[in-house]
């Protein structure tokens, strides 16, 4: 019986070559999607599952709130890590870190000089805790006293090997490591790195108490009112413990060593308070970010692209089942006589469900080379150890098992319910409600498909219209300082000393291709942020918040455009004495014109005998991307933080000479004072360009299903059109004998299709501005919301339809009559 099935699913494949291409082809490209989808999402979703215990593990966050919106933050104060160990119960592990940027290292040689390694990632100071919280294999020393005393550090295998390419892991151990330039640390341990998908990528672990030694402590400060993204603290929770009353217990800890927290909370004043974030959500949260030196996911994108993919394939399989049912007249008398001849409506049923799952097979096959083309289009966004491999990957053959009965069954379900259930004597006699030409359910049910195929492509082409025009917006607004021709690069952050830097300072002055120079930290608008607890007393109240801190010389504000309102520039100094502040702090502390605030002082929070005169104003920028709102921030000079030079070059004149000559000097001068560095700079607008990495990588992913919603539903209307005009080949040759022109027989064969399109548009543009409306929250600023996209959007559609129905109304309207009447 299986084989009469296959046999027959074969003969009919082979007679109707252009709809079974059509079907293998729809349903190709939407399990293509699915496959390349499950892949992506699987990746993302298999982060640090393989640690023993995970879901006892949490990472404190910060979370802040002023001017009425919500701030977050993945650091804490460093002296929170102490009291957490000793104050926080139902707590089993705490284990703190802090991230070290790019680090330079230096390996001893007996007799030679050190091997140097000038920027090394994954470099940071790790408690003792921190490889009992997290699982690691040991090959080298104990995971008990690796990091239990200063000067000690942890090497991954890979790293080690690096260092030491000709020793054992156990011959390592009491080998010496330079950092920061003058920091001998010995090799206590080595591990072997994660085997499974994580964002813990970290390669060295310098022992914590290191930072509390003489040498570094001046540079990370133990405060309790300022706090770095880099300071993180992991806890791992007793057993039967629940993370609720960990946090209550954890906000009481807070309000302890911040007193006035509570009150604040309860008047509706800006506070900070610390949260509980699940290490399931590290990877995926973007609120608070994992790491600096890791990928992280979004979890609504995640969403969006399965719910893309379910999308895709109802699109294959609703033309699957528009092609079955409209060619339903054609098997109509096979299904009468197999009826007569004894077949049961079960037979019948398993006959079609057997053609649709051999087309779905042949559809898997083609969408198997699909996926390594897709992998390969789509590679600017897809992480990059993401591979298609079946055998280091079974959860893809179960998935695909399983794509492969759901499609079967979902293309083939209604098909099968239909066709089985003609009436033999009523097929045999022709009857015209089954063999075509009047209005009947099944012709109602495709024209309902239809729809439902163009109100996704409409809805996806609108939708892409609207988040180009978004990042549009992004790219190009007005920051509220200057962002073309301007390069900056970094020095060590090891030269603790000013000398050189003041040197390269004056050297780059005298370039003749730069404009203007300035030494700071991060330019105006950054991924990072620093912060700091800061009061106000005003009359009779005391206004608190956290205030963002941007540090820069004399010549910042100038250099970026950045206008002063009122007041004085910083003066030159080595540590803060005067702060800037924008118009937004300005407003928040109650000043209604920016001449108020000078001369005002601001007390730190956590030491209320440190105040600062306020002695400018400035105009106020976005110091962060268009997510965000512009929030409270001070600018102030600071020499011992000012590791970031800023360079405006000069105008290109009118001859079309470079850059590359002023960037070729920038570097000599850097080589100059720094030979042993590497020089690497970045462009400002092209830094400014990636905040919106992730927009721009979901606008290229919209193009291609909208690309893919429109080729999927015009080969629908395309079958859909071949088999309208081969049905009324005989009508349109009695009407051209009658003497109707070429115009009025496409218009009679297009203006169903067409109708059909435009009921899409009327249902699209609601759903496609409720979604477009949804996702523009996630940005504080917007353009104007634009109705001639939707406009746009469904005339595109109407001609790209319009397109596809010529392509065979007009063959069959110049047909010739003859051809069609002569058997008549």
């Amino acid at each position: 019986m299986l084989k009469n099935y296959l046999l027959v699913a074969i003969r009919n494949f082979w007679r109707n070559k252009i709809f079974s291409f059509i079907n293998i082809m729809g349903l190709s490209i939407g399990i293509s999607a699915a496959l390349v989808i499950f892949l992506i999402v699987h990746y993302d979703l298999s982060f640090d599952k393989f640690h023993k215990d995970s879901y006892r593990i949490y990472r404190i966050v910060t979370e802040g709130r002023y001017e009425g919106s919500l701030g977050h933050m993945r650091g804490t104060p460093m002296p929170l890590a102490d009291v957490v160990a000793k104050e926080l119960t139902g707590v089993e592990i705490t284990a703190p870190f802090y991230e070290l940027s790019g680090q330079r290292v230096s390996i001893p040689a007996p007799g030679k000089e050190p091997i140097l390694f000038r920027h090394q990632s994954g470099v940071i100071f790790a408690s003792q805790q921190y490889f009992s919280l997290l699982d690691y294999q040991w090959l080298a020393g104990s995971s008990h006293t690796a990091l239990q005393n200063p000067f000690q550090v942890v090497l991954t295998e890979e790293r080690a090997k690096t260092y030491f390419p000709s020793l054992n892991p156990t011959a390592m151990i009491g080998r010496t490591i330079t950092y920061f330039d003058s920091i001998p640390v010995v090799v206590t341990g080595v591990v072997k790195e994660p085997e499974g998908n994580t964002d813990f990528v970290f390669r060295e672990f310098i022992s914590f108490p290191t930072i509390s030694t003489s040498a570094l402590k001046d540079g990370y400060p133990e405060t309790w009112d300022g706090f770095s993204s880099a300071m993180q603290l992991f806890i791992k929770l007793s057993k039967e413990e629940k993370p609720g009353p960990v946090a209550a217990r954890l906000k009481r800890i807070q309000e302890k060593y911040d007193p006035d927290a509570e009150a604040n909370s309860k008047n509706g004043k800006n506070f900070r308070t610390f949260l509980l974030q699940p290490l399931s959500d590290l990877h995926l949260d973007g609120e608070y970010g994992s790491f600096d030196s890791t990928r992280q996911a979004h979890k609504p994108t995640l969403v969006g692209l399965s719910i893309l993919a379910i999308i895709l394939l109802l699109l294959a399989c609703i033309n699957f089942v528009n092609l079955t049912t409209a060619r339903a007249s054609q098997r109509a008398r096979e299904i009468g006589i197999r009826k007569t001849i004894g077949s049961s409506r079960a037979q019948l049923i398993a006959q079609f469900f057997s053609e649709t799952f051999l087309t779905t097979v042949m559809a898997t096959f083609v969408s198997l080379l699909l996926v390594p083309l897709l992998l390969k289009v789509f590679a600017d966004f897809i992480p990059q150890d993401l591979h298609f491999n079946w055998f280091q990957q079974p959860a893809l053959i179960g998935f695909l098992v399983l794509l492969l009965l759901f499609v079967s069954v979902l293309s083939g379900f209604y098909p099968a319910i239909v066709l089985s259930g003609y009436r033999p004597v009523q097929v045999l006699k022709a009857s015209s409600g089954v063999l075509g030409g009047q209005t009947t359910r099944r012709s109602v049910m495709r024209k309902t498909l239809t729809i439902a195929q163009f109100v996704i492509a409409q809805a996806f082409i609108i939708a892409t219209l609207i988040v180009g025009r978004q990042i549009r917006f992004m790219l190009t607004r007005d920051l509220g300082f200057r962002k073309q021709a301007i390069l900056y690069f970094k020095v060590p952050n090891t030269d603790t000393g000013k000398t050189r830097r003041l040197a390269l300072l004056d050297e780059l002055r005298s370039f003749p291709g730069i404009e203007a120079v300035s030494l700071g930290g991060n330019p105006p608008a950054s991924e990072s942020f620093w912060g700091s607890g800061l009061t106000y007393r005003g009359g009779n109240k005391d206004i608190t918040t956290t205030v963002e801190l941007k540090f820069g010389d004399s010549n910042f504000l100038s250099l970026y455009r950045i206008p002063l309102l009122a007041g004085h520039n910083v003066t030159p100094s080595d540590t803060i004495r005067e702060y800037i502040i924008n118009e937004a702090y300005a407003r928040f502390l109650g000043f209604r014109d920016p001449r108020e605030a000078i001369n005002k002082f601001l007390y730190s929070t956590w030491n209320k005998s440190i105040r600062k005169p306020i002695v400018g104003v400035i105009r106020d920028f976005h110091a962060h991307s268009l997510h965000q709102e512009i929030r409270p921030l001070i600018f102030t000079a600071n020499g011992s933080r000012s590791y970031t030079f800023h360079v405006a070059l000069a105008s290109i004149d009118g001859e079309g000479n470079s850059w590359s000559p002023a960037i070729h000097e920038i570097e000599q001068g850097y080589k100059k004072f720094y030979p042993d560095e590497e020089f690497q700079y970045h462009f400002y607008d092209e830094s400014i360009a990636a905040f919106y990495k992730s927009e721009q990588d979901v606008s290229s992913l919209l193009r291609w299903a909208t690309g893919i919603a429109i080729f999927i539903s015009c080969l629908g209307m395309l079958g859909l059109v071949v088999y309208t005009t081969t049905l009324r080949t005989k009508e349109i040759g009695v009407r051209k004998v009658l003497g109707a022109s070429v115009s009025q027989i496409v218009t009679l064969l297009s203006k169903d299709f067409m109708a059909l399109v435009g009921i899409a548009f009327v249902i699209a543009t609601p759903i496609a501005w409720w979604s477009m409306h949804q996702w523009l929250k996630n940005f504080a600023f917007q353009p104007a919301f634009g109705w001639w996209l939707v406009l746009l959007a469904g005339a595109g559609m109407a001609i790209i339809a319009l397109l596809i129905l010529c392509l065979q109304t007009v063959r069959a309207a110049r047909a010739n009559p003859v051809d069609s009447l002569r058997t008549e």
